[in-house]
């Protein structure tokens, strides 16, 4: 048998292949936009891709489904349970019922219909028939049991979740039941998705562990302790989901197996860049961003961060993208991290970077830093900038400085209207979120923005004070 897990770190998304080598065959679940490296391994491995497997409609990542099964000819198979559903798939493909089987030589794949994320989701259990039959040895869980935690139950909105909640409850007290305490359990997220709240940062479980360690399998709670439980710990909805889902339903278009850009010459790139219709995604760090950058860029970096989460919640869908790179060799892990999220729109990358750019002498922005020591400065003085504290709940809620502003980076390019007014400084954890917001707020035609080098950390580090709600 073979189980071989592929990791997406910006999204931590899991996608697998399972079969057997023996036959030489291998089914692909919930593999990402870049189909390129599924291909790959079963060309090097000397193995044929039978079957493309989904556990659900996607709601974080844009889907390389439909894009495998064409490039390999294998079989598409999708939940039968999207019928009549709010998100119901419209493109070609064969339908999954729950017990409803996969041979692969003598691995075999059972449908099992685990409804609360969403309606229609399936895990796979897997079983090794060379070897133990009747007792599968492993669950592709998708975003129904994480490690340490569930699926969120509100993606549908506030008139679904309730039911869908119940629905979750049934699924983990019925169709976990019989399963043995050594099942492996292989999720299709980890730490830092938001598919979910309190992942471990381990890959991997067994049904046992989990039974003793996730407090969502707690046989204590009634229904009612649950429902209430898994709401409460839902994390913020990234507001990309709604049109991930609408995507994924459809169908994302070809793709061509793996994204390609074009370098662009200075001058065509200045042309684009500034016509009023193309985004410019500048992917180089902080302190390069705000040395100097092209006026109107979106500050990303495709190191020290997501740049697919973020690219997903702030970059328009319907622009086509110019990127600059600090090196060119970021520019494909870039152009993969934006198709992942349907980002498609990839125009060029500016050919030798910014430094072609200055040497032209074209417009040039900045974005100020400030060290966490000056910013405790000027926050003493008489007319200090509105500090704008742009992390998440839990972090603010760990402490704070005092006089902050919060609001959730994710949620600035949907509520500009709860940006202060006046000068602002930008604060995250460490400076990569703070980058992405006050980038994303020059944009919007703010000239009055400083960002704070190091963020909170930094702050802590330097002793200064803190405080908490």
């Amino acid at each position: 048998m073979l189980l071989e897990r592929f990791e997406d770190p910006g999204l931590s998304q899991y996608s697998y292949a399972v079969g057997c080598e023996g036959a030489r065959q291998v089914a692909i679940i919930d593999p990402r936009r870049d189909v390129d490296v599924y291909l790959d391994f079963a060309r090097q491995r000397g193995l044929a891709i039978t079957h493309v497997l989904e556990t659900h409609v996607h709601a974080d990542f844009a889907s390389g489904a439909r894009e495998l099964a064409a490039a390999s000819g294998a079989r598409l198979l999708l939940s039968a349970y999207d019928a009549g559903e709010r998100y119901e798939v419209a493109f070609a493909h064969d339908e999954l019922r729950d017990g409803d089987a996969v041979e692969l030589g003598k691995v075999r794949l059972v449908a099992l219909h685990t409804p609360g994320h969403t309606p229609e989701h399936l895990a796979f259990l897997v079983y090794d028939t060379a070897r133990a039959a009747a007792v599968p040895v492993a669950m592709l869980s998708g975003d129904f049991l994480f490690v340490g935690s569930l699926g969120r139950p509100d993606l549908l909105g506030e008139e679904a979740k309730r039911g869908l909640a119940q629905s979750l409850f049934r699924s983990v007290r019925v169709k976990l039941a019989a399963l043995p305490d050594g099942l492996e359990i292989h999720p299709g997220h980890g730490a830092g998705s938001m598919c979910g709240s309190g992942m471990s940062n381990r890959p991997f479980s067994t049904l046992g562990f989990e039974r003793i360690a996730n407090p969502f399998l707690d046989p204590q709670l009634d229904e009612e302790g649950f429902v209430a439980r898994i709401l409460d710990s839902a994390p913020p909805l990234p507001p990309y989901y709604r049109r991930m889902k609408e995507l994924n339903a459809a169908g994302p278009r070809p793709l061509g197996i793996r994204p390609a850009v074009d370098a662009l010459p200075v001058a065509r790139f200045q042309q684009l860049a500034l016509d009023g219709e193309h985004v410019v995604i500048d992917l180089r760090d902080q302190l390069a961003f705000g040395g100097g950058h092209v006026p109107g860029a979106l500050g990303i970096g495709i190191r020290g961060g997501s740049l697919s989460t973020w690219a997903a919640w702030v970059v328009p869908y319907d622009r086509p993208l110019l990127l600059v790179a600090g090196d060119d060799e970021d520019v494909d892990p870039a152009a993969r991290a934006l198709v992942r999220v349907g980002l498609d729109g990839l125009a060029g990358y500016l050919a030798g970077g910014m430094e072609r750019w200055l040497e032209r002498g074209l417009p040039l922005a900045t974005l100020p830093q400030v060290s966490v020591g000056e910013l405790a400065q000027r926050l003493a003085d008489a007319g200090a900038p509105t500090l704008l504290d742009v992390r998440a709940d839990g972090e603010w809620g760990q402490g704070h400085v005092r006089g902050a502003r919060h609001l959730v980076g994710g949620e600035v390019a949907e509520r500009p209207g709860d940006v202060p007014a006046g000068p602002l400084a930008v604060m995250c954890g460490g400076g990569y979120r703070s980058t992405v917001v006050a980038s994303l707020l020059q944009r919007q035609g703010r000239r009055d923005i400083v960002n704070v080098t190091g963020g909170m950390g930094a702050w802590k580090r330097a002793g200064l004070p803190v405080e908490s709600d």
